[in-house]
């Protein structure tokens, strides 16, 4: 699979930022430290999620929410205090009961692809702490409309 150029990413939906990375995020090896590249790409996917309607309210309304299976970061340039990203985001696939969607932060200062980290969900019963189903009205929502149209 070819790695996108930064051009490709900022036509996606911009979920995060952009923000401008402060000195706390500086690591030992002078850039942003990969717990940091984690984060923002995860509250990202957040929002993406959120958009669909899976936040808060659906756990407690539902007893339902959605357990990461599997990740995978990869990174491909550094960021530097003062960079100013942003975390741009896509569906990938969805079935019954599995979600794919992946976040691509973007230096914004440098126009590079930084980090990119795919994610898989599984839904779940909260309950029964075991994978579930989606209810109808979600298995129904369009992702990449909702991905499209933010």
């Amino acid at each position: 699979m070819p790695i996108p150029t930064y051009d490709d990413v900022v036509e996606l939906p911009r979920e995060w930022g952009p923000i401008t990375v402060p000195a706390s995020f500086e690591d030992e090896n002078g850039h942003m430290n990969v717990r940091h590249y984690f984060d923002l790409c995860i509250n990202s996917l957040q929002v993406v999620f959120d958009r669909l309607g899976i936040d808060d309210e659906y756990r407690a309304s539902r007893g339902q929410g959605v357990f990461t299976a599997e990740h995978h970061v990869r990174y491909y340039s550094e960021c530097h205090v003062g960079d100013d990203v942003s975390i741009h985001s896509r569906y990938v696939d969805r079935s019954d009961k599995i979600m794919h969607a992946m976040a691509f932060l973007v230096n914004d200062t440098t126009r590079r692809l930084a980090c990119t980290l795919e994610v898989v969900v599984t839904h779940v019963d909260m309950t029964t702490r075991r994978v579930t189903p989606f209810d109808a009205d979600v298995a129904a929502i369009d992702v990449v409309a909702v991905d499209r149209n933010g």
